[in-house]
Order: C-alpha cells, then structure tokens, then sequence
C-alpha cells in the first residue's frame, strides 16, 4: 500500500500556473470519479485552494507519472510544463505533508487556520464522490488529530496573521485612517468573512459584500453591519469603494478594466486600493495599468506576511516536532495493521489445521483406539501440518541463497538464543 501527495503551490507555481490547476467545487467530484477510473488509484481526495491544487491518493504501487499525465490531460496543459513545478511525496513524506499543509505549516501564512477547514471540506467532498476508502480515511483522521494538536499545545495560530489580514494590513498602509473609508467585498467565503471581520475592527466606515446569491451576502453582511448587494450592481456600488477585496471560485474576472476606469472617472481619480486574492483570478491584470489603483495578488502579500511572521517561528518549531511525531505514530499504527491481517490468516489457518486434526482423533476414540495413541497421533499430525509451510518456504529460500530470509525467519521463530516460553 502506498500513499501519495502530488501537487503545486504558491512555493512552486506562479499564480498564472495555479489558477489553470485549480479545481472548482462544481468539478471535483466528477475529477475524483475520474481519477480513479483512468489511473491506477484505489482511493482520492483533492485540495485545491488560492494557494495550492494538491492529490492525496492511495496506490498499490507508487504511479505518480500517471497521475500527472491525468492532471495535465484534465486541466489542458502541457506535461513538462507541470512536472516542472509539481511535487510528489510518497509514503511516509506524504503523510508527513499533509500534516505539515493542515497545520499550517506549509502555508504562505505560516500557521493559518483556514487550510485546515478547507482539508475538512476536501476530505467530505471525497467521501460524496466515493473515492476515500479506509486507508485514506484513517490518513485524514490522524491529519485532523495531529493539526489540532499543534492548535491546542503551540501559539502557532495566536497571531491574527493570514492572508485577509495581510490584505487589511496592506490598505494600512495605504490609507492612513481606515474608518474614514468605505470597502467592497466581494465574495462571501471564508477568506472574506476573515478580512471583513478586520476591516470592521478597523473601524472601517461602510462595507459592502457582494456575492453571487444575494442570500449568502446578508449573512455575511449582517454580522458586521455591512451592506448586501449582487455581483450585477457592483458597478453602481464601484465609485463610493476606496477599498475592493475579492475571493470568489468563479472562473472569469468578475472587475474588467472598462468597469475601474469608469468608477475612476466618477471618483475623480481619488485612489483605489485592491486585492485579488482569488484564483483563477477576480480582477482583470490590465486594472493594474490603471493610474490611482493600486492592484494587489496574493503573490503580492507575501512580504508584508513574512513581517507578521517573526512571532511564529519558536512556535513552528515545536509544532514541525508534533508533525514529525504524528506522521511515525500514524505508520506505525498503518505497519501494525498490515501485521494483524497477516496474523490473523496465518491464526485462521492454524485454527482450521487443529480442527482438522482435532476431528480425526475424535474418530480414532470413537473407533476403540486408545486415549494416549489418539493424543499423540493429535500432536504430530498438528505439529507436521503447522511446520510445513514454513518447511517448504526455508528450503526455498535456503536453495535461493536468500541468506537475509533465513536469518530474519531465525529471529521471526526465536530460535536464537531466546526463551521458548510464549
């Protein structure tokens, strides 16, 4: 059995790359079903995030070129160019990174919470798919485990730092008093309800969420007393916005260039501070053309991140300890495992030869034959029946020159030297 975690991230793909690899929600189930129909994988789950598109699978046998000739075929791109920039843990490397990518230790926000959240729903959209079987299933449950531990018993995730707050972080910057601005919002995920939760603790003086269903929006704009509109009047609502954050899954630009420059025009070219967070992305890239807008990717926030993260490193220290200790604990429980399947038909089999050998004695009893006869006649009949396999096996692998084999088979019998008490 093996595990295998393949992928690209903002460490090894630009955002170009990433938003051509990314799975929307309306397609994963249907990828999963797919992948494992068309490559050699037993069981799937797909994360694909602003960040990163990653496959954990579980193979017989470790395949992963397979896997990337489906994932470049799937998404329309060429092979090299995605070898390029993929990576591929197998194994106990690839428990050890999803740990690590729950954690928040993989993340560009060192230690965010969101990904962990985002593995969940990886993980239930697999198991409606009908593509997560037991193996896989007890990988996520160890991943959960060992991530809220790093949670519980580290400050990893004690500092506001993310990329909402990076965002928020950033229009700080440029504006010298957040509540004497107004922002516009759009999407209603949980990357936005993170960056109106700071913009409202700003003090920021309007917000306005828009969003695909006007539903989702209310809710989102009702905890923080915000405005609620559809994506349709985000052109009537542009002009007042000094701020515009988006992160949507939709898969074309939601804000052309036509639309800012208009709202430009209307607000005499007052600035405009934007982040695109999503990916595909939200904002046409020409908007950066634009004089008075100040555009801003995800790729774009990573050096005020690597500012917030200086109070995070001791804490990821002991947190990498957690996930080195998780991911032995979790194979050797998966090593123990294999050894009970093994034991337990080797015991079946042992059982079925002494309930063979058990009946011919009854036999011989009931057919006069002594008591002591019928005992020994039961004791070298079981004996002769559990050493011959094992007889048969040693002579081979004597035969063979398989000297490992024997030695190890000396130590599997305790015939070296230890105790023949059980």
């Amino acid at each position: 059995m093996s595990f295998i975690a393949l992928g690209i991230n903002h460490k090894t793909a630009s955002v170009d790359v990433r938003e051509r690899v990314a799975f929307t929600p309306e397609q994963t189930v249907e990828a999963l079903q797919q992948l494992c129909r068309l490559t050699p994988t037993r069981e799937a789950a797909i994360l694909s995030t602003c960040n990163r598109s990653e496959l954990y699978l579980h193979q017989d046998q470790v395949q992963p070129d397979a896997v990337l000739a489906w994932l470049a075929d799937y998404h329309r791109l060429n092979l090299d160019d995605l070898r390029a920039c993929a990576y591929v843990h197998t194994d106990a490397e690839a428990v050890r990174h999803m740990m690590r990518v729950a954690s928040g230790l993989d993340s560009m926000v060192l230690g965010e919470p969101q990904i962990l959240g985002q593995m969940k729903s990886a993980y239930a959209v697999a198991r409606e798919a009908g593509s997560v079987g037991p193996l896989l299933g007890r990988l996520f449950q160890a991943t959960f485990s060992t991530a809220k531990t790093v949670r519980t018993d580290t400050a990893i995730g004690e500092s506001p730092v993310s990329v909402a707050f990076a965002a928020v972080s950033l229009a700080r910057q440029i504006f010298a008093k957040l509540d004497r601005s107004q922002a516009l919002l759009i999407g209603a995920g949980e990357t936005i309800t993170l960056v109106a939760r700071h913009l409202h603790e700003q003090g920021v003086k309007r917000i306005v969420v828009a969003n695909r269903t006007l539903e989702r929006a209310s809710l989102l704009a009702e905890q923080f007393g915000a405005h609620a509109i559809l994506l349709a009047d985000i052109p009537q609502e542009l002009p007042n916005c000094d701020i515009v954050i988006s992160s949507t899954a939709s898969q074309l630009p939601i804000l052309g260039k036509g639309a800012v420059e208009q709202a430009l025009k209307v607000r005499k070219h007052k600035p405009m501070f934007m982040v695109d967070i999503a990916v595909p992305r939200d904002i046409e890239p020409q908007v950066a053309e634009l004089d008075d807008v100040y555009l801003y990717t995800v790729d774009d926030l990573h050096e005020v991140i690597t500012e917030n993260l200086k109070s995070r490193h001791d804490a990821a220290l002991a947190a990498e300890e957690l996930v080195a200790s998780g991911a032995d604990d979790f194979m050797l429980r998966l090593r123990e495992l294999a050894a009970v399947d093994v034991l337990k038909a080797y015991r079946q089999r042992a059982e079925r030869q002494r309930d063979e050998e058990l009946q011919r004695a009854m036999r011989l009893l009931a057919s006069g034959v002594p008591a002591e006869e019928a005992l020994a006649q039961l004791a070298r009949g079981l004996t002769n029946k559990l050493l011959h396999a094992p007889s048969v096996q040693l002579k081979k692998f004597s035969a063979e020159g398989r000297i490992e084999a024997l030695a190890m088979a000396e130590e599997l019998f305790a015939l070296n030297g230890g105790s023949d008490t059980p």
